[in-house]
């Protein structure tokens, strides 16, 4: 055929041109142009407050440009809101799942659709696209009884059932074992491979590697790069996304461990509430030097177990917990601390710190005992907002002083505080939950690294995350929590990753196949 002849190249799936958005003292979008196109797996990245979720919510509807313009195959819309954006083809799966426990799987779908569907058949168009795609799941099953990569099913198969040309994934592998992660990655290569477009964000650059064809990437708000992953390494990807060098962790000898400054024995402890996770029977110790990481999908019992070891919730037996070899099972926090313990939960605003307080305010709520902030009943303000200088200035936390509201800050320089505010004390053992949560790859770096510097120096720290990759890359031996139940501990050095994902799914949900 020849040139003249030839077909002409289908415009993008979407295309934006000059998008600008500003929030009150904030550019958050500042002339982002991309394009999607059909058929591509299409990574969308960027540091918190890059101006992803920005983008991303103009895109569905959810909010309106300021400047610039949006083409979908071709044409120049308007997309006023989601229902709009569902109309035009453009479909999404949250983070953040929007179901009902108590209801079945079939009644979620039919909740969350727009009426496009039949009455008549819905149970088969809801199964046929389970089977296409692989998405198995019994449509009369409870939701709580699911999984939390059974549910993604739900929120996937929701948004199929309205044949989008695009569908948008924002951190879609953020709570999924890594058997889960291959399932979902199948289904996005079948979805591609039938000319659907796959917005897709994420924060695990490895599988940006894996999956994707094209990145585009925010910094501040402004496009910086477009580039192909699969050429890329993951470490060039994060520079590009920091506008830096990403430093690497630097440690001493592995495995030169001290006495045992944690010990757990036989601690249980019942559920909280109707949905809360009961702790059986946990057993683990951790040395002086070590790092322990606690591996696990959301909500299996890290909460409680992070309350328990804090201090929040007291243990029956009082040898259940011992620190340095005392005994703290039957200690409240504080006495906890007393004896040597610091903890970081996973809420930040309202749990690690409170957001009306000031930021050396704050730093009394953990460290007067320890660092003298308090003397015959009165606060030392100087002592308190000294040393709230130098966690600011030592974890490079954006903060116009001691004295800004912890609720003035973004969260993750908040994290970044509230993790120095804690490791600056030195404390014997540190228990954390979620230590990186929020923050750039620069500032994850960093506080990785003071992590590792205060187990060089004899602290015992335990580490409670989602994140799989942070734990093999952190920590020097590692458990698996699964409905309350703690697994064996391993060296990281001779983990394998699917003992690790089979022991994160447990026996919490069974697949069922669709009939």
């Amino acid at each position: 055929m020849s040139k003249d002849n030839a077909m002409p190249n289908p415009p993008p799936r979407l295309e934006l041109k000059g998008i600008t958005k500003h929030f009150p003292g904030v550019l958050a979008n500042d002339h982002v142009s991309m394009a999607v196109q059909p058929g591509e797996i299409h990574a969308l990245l960027g540091e918190n407050g890059a101006g992803k979720s920005t983008l991303v919510k103009m895109i569905y509807g959810i909010m309106q440009p300021d400047a610039g313009e949006i083409r979908w195959n071709g044409k120049p819309v308007v997309v006023p809101n989601p229902k709009a954006a569902r109309r035009l083809g453009i479909g999404m799966v949250f983070q953040h799942f929007s179901l009902f426990e108590a209801l079945t799987v079939m009644e979620n779908i039919a909740l969350g659709m727009d009426a496009r569907i039949p009455a008549r058949e819905p149970d088969a168009r809801i199964r046929a696209v389970m089977t296409q795609y692989g998405l198995l799941l019994d449509p009369g099953r409870i939701v709580s009884t699911l999984s939390v990569g059974e549910r993604q099913r739900i929120e996937i198969v929701r948004a199929l059932l309205l044949n989008p040309e695009l569908l948008i994934m924002d951190e879609p592998t953020s709570v999924l074992t890594p058997q889960e992660v291959d399932q979902l990655f199948v289904v996005l290569r079948q979805l591609a491979s039938e000319g659907r477009s796959i917005l897709y964000i994420s924060h695990k650059l490895h599988e940006i590697k894996a999956l994707c064809d094209t990145a585009t990437i925010l910094r501040g708000g402004k496009l910086v790069d477009r580039c192909d992953p699969r050429v890329e390494s993951s470490r060039s990807m994060a520079e590009k996304m920091i506008g830096g060098n990403l430093k690497d962790i630097q440690r001493g000898k592995l495995g030169n461990f001290g006495a045992e400054k944690l010990v757990v024995k036989g601690l249980s402890v019942p559920a909280e509430g109707p949905f809360g996770v009961a702790l059986k029977d946990i057993s683990f110790s951790v040395r002086a030097g070590e790092i322990f990481g606690i591996a696990g999908v959301a909500g299996n019992g890290q909460n409680a177990l992070l309350l328990a070891l804090s201090g929040e919730a007291t243990a029956k037996s009082h040898q259940a917990i011992s620190v340095d070899g005392a005994p703290v099972g039957h200690m409240r926090a504080r006495a906890r601390r007393g004896q040597g313990m610091a903890s970081v939960p996973e809420e930040r605003n309202g749990h690690a710190a409170v957001p009306v307080f000031s930021l050396a305010d704050n730093a009394v709520l953990t460290a007067r005992d320890r660092l003298g902030m308090v003397r015959s009943g009165l606060i030392d303000h100087r002592a308190a907002r000294t040393y709230a200088g130098e966690v600011i200035e030592a974890f490079s936390v954006k903060a116009t002083g001691p004295g800004a509201l912890a609720e003035s800050l973004s969260g993750g320089n908040l994290q970044k505080y509230i993790m120095g505010r804690e490791i600056l004390q030195k404390p014997q053992v540190l228990v954390v939950s979620q230590p990186t949560w929020g923050v750039d790859a620069g500032a994850a770096a960093a506080i990785h690294q003071a992590l590792v510097d205060l187990a060089a120096d004899g602290s015992a720290i335990v580490v409670i995350s989602q994140d799989l990759d942070e734990l093999l890359a952190l920590c020097d031996t590692l458990a698996v929590i699964n409905e309350g139940r703690l697994s064996r501990p391993m060296k990281v050095s001779e983990a394998r990753i699917e003992e690790i994902g089979l022991l994160m799914g447990g026996i919490h949900g069974e697949t069922t196949h669709a009939a």
